[in-house]
């Protein structure tokens, strides 16, 4: 079932600009390796923040000229929130899931659930927040194309991408990445049917490794570090795992028990 490995590295890649609209994520990336003296290699991941991705896809609002409507004016005056900002975290909203005590709850168009609809104020220029790529699977996947085409690479030997987000966790204090967008690897792992050490029968252990994978990378970006990608090297996935993508580790709305 699994080549698991015993030794996973996480390397930081340093010195990639701020990323501006139209920004070329995939050369800044290659640049990175090149000044660490890296190249690619099978097996590979890259994990990459969605706000670089965000910036270079023109996923950046002004406040300026936003038209709060008068529920996130009334809701923003309670909890002394910014109306303009609680607007545009309304517009990315498919379904507000809670609004209590200056927290809002939402389900994004993706179908993730997070605060603000992902909409975030951090990181970028004052009076500027930044969305969620609209497709953070084609993000990633556009990145893993570019990189293999740009060292020649065979389709089994691109690296796997993951784009993250930073969410808080229920029941749980504080925040983790988590996997938004996947390319080129299994985001989840069925041990369903396989047995453990102990000889018992595995009925329900399907780990997310995209996000276990997204949450280690963290431990090397660093929030104030101005690193905004990992290169992971030595991860082995379950053999046969099939490829599949971020919208694989968003639950089904009829097995959601919290709905």
């Amino acid at each position: 079932m699994s080549t698991a490995s015993g030794d996973v590295r996480l390397i930081g890649l340093d010195g990639i600009p701020e990323m501006q609209a139209g920004g070329d994520v995939p050369g800044e990336i290659a640049a990175a390796l090149e000044r660490a003296g890296l190249t690619i290699e099978p097996g590979d991941v890259l994990v990459v923040t969605h706000k670089i991705v965000s910036k270079a896809e023109g996923r950046l609002i002004s406040l300026d000229g936003i038209e709060p409507s008068e529920f996130a004016r009334t809701w923003a005056a309670q909890y002394g929130k910014d109306p303009r900002q609680v607007e545009i975290s309304l517009h990315e909203s498919k379904r507000l899931v809670r609004m209590d005590r200056g927290v809002l709850i939402a389900e994004t168009h993706h179908g993730f659930i997070c605060a603000n609809a992902g909409v975030d104020a951090s990181n970028v220029d004052s009076g500027i927040v930044c969305l969620l790529p609209v497709d953070p699977d084609a993000s990633a996947a556009g990145i893993r194309s570019a990189l293999r085409d740009r060292y020649g690479l065979a389709e089994d030997d691109a690296p796997g991408v993951i784009i993250t987000d930073s969410w808080g966790r229920p029941w749980r204090n504080g925040i983790v990445n988590f996997a938004i967008g996947v390319a080129g690897l299994a985001p989840l792992i069925d041990y369903r049917g396989h047995h453990d050490a102990a000889g018992y029968e595995l009925h329900v252990t399907v780990l997310a490794v995209a996000d276990e994978l997204a949450a280690a990378s963290e431990l090397v970006m660093h929030k104030l570090a101005a690193r905004p990608v990992v290169l992971v090297r030595g991860y082995a996935p379950a053999i046969g795992a099939a490829h599949g993508s971020g919208r694989d580790l968003v639950i089904d709305p009829a097995r959601d028990m919290f709905r």
